[in-house]
């Protein structure tokens, strides 16, 4: 089993949906962009790549995900992007400074989501927009539902995928949003497939890393065993051509600040 890498593995898995979501950003030369969740800085590289007279800030909780997008950073010689380990919840950021907040699969995981937005919402100028990637609901997205049906099939939740979903309802989005305090809030949907791998072998071993606390199972544990074998023949029936692929669906959320809030 080759080292698993976090970073390489979420841009591969969401390869698809990403081309749907730069092209929804429309980053401008002089934009100050906030990225929240960056994970390893994709968004934030591209942004900042186009923001040439702009700068980019990403945040994340991940230091382990912030090095990778430090040093992929440096390599490419961006110098108006910068990284910091923050919860956007209550990180204090700049009052009315930014104008574009976008976010990759980064904005599902918040405590008090109306809290975090409205803490995002006073970082940006009045009328910045917002452009959200979530999740549309577990039952929607056949990655997490194929997976639990063989690693956790007595109904209990595979690794940290129900929050993943926080954000799956347009009306309980919009809610949160207009109590943010953004308006003119709308919902694009994208329908591709997740990439878990190019080979059976690499999908079983993400999917191990990813929602299993043990990397091998014991031998002697027959139900493990059992989980395993069924794992590797739900990996064997979405192999393709392009890899081993799973439905899912996203929606992409856009809004702006409300211009009359203070």
């Amino acid at each position: 089993m080759m080292a698993f890498n976090r970073a390489d593995f979420y841009d591969a898995e969401l390869r698809r949906h990403h081309e749907h979501f730069r092209a929804a950003l429309k980053v401008g030369p002089r934009d100050r962009v906030l990225d929240i969740g960056c994970g390893a800085g994709q968004s934030a590289r591209e942004a900042a790549r186009i923001a040439v007279r702009g700068s980019v800030v990403g945040v994340d909780v991940s230091e382990e995900m912030l090095d990778v997008a430090r040093r992929r950073s440096a390599a490419e010689g961006l110098r108006n992007v910068v990284f910091e380990r923050a919860d956007a919840q209550v990180r204090a950021f700049p009052v009315a400074h930014f104008d574009l907040c976008v976010s990759r699969f980064g904005a599902m995981f918040f405590a008090d989501p109306v809290a975090a937005f409205t803490n995002m919402a006073q970082a940006m100028r009045p009328g910045a927009r917002l452009v959200l990637m979530v999740w549309q609901g577990r039952d929607r997205n056949e990655w997490a539902t194929a997976l639990q049906s063989v690693l956790a099939p007595g109904g209990d939740q595979v690794g940290n995928t129900p929050p993943a979903f926080s954000l799956g309802d347009p009306a309980v989005t919009t809610g949160i949003l207009t109590a943010a305090g953004f308006t003119s809030i709308d919902f694009a949907e994208v329908r591709e497939p997740v990439f878990y791998g190019p080979n059976i072998d690499a999908a079983y071993d993400a999917v191990v890393e990813l929602f299993l606390a043990k990397p091998v199972p014991d031998v002697a544990d027959t139900t493990a065993e059992e989980r395993f074998q069924r794992l590797r023949a739900l990996l064997d029936a979405h192999l393709t051509a392009d890899g081993v692929l799973f439905d899912s669906r996203a929606w992409i959320v856009t809004a702006r600040r409300d211009s009359e809030t203070s």
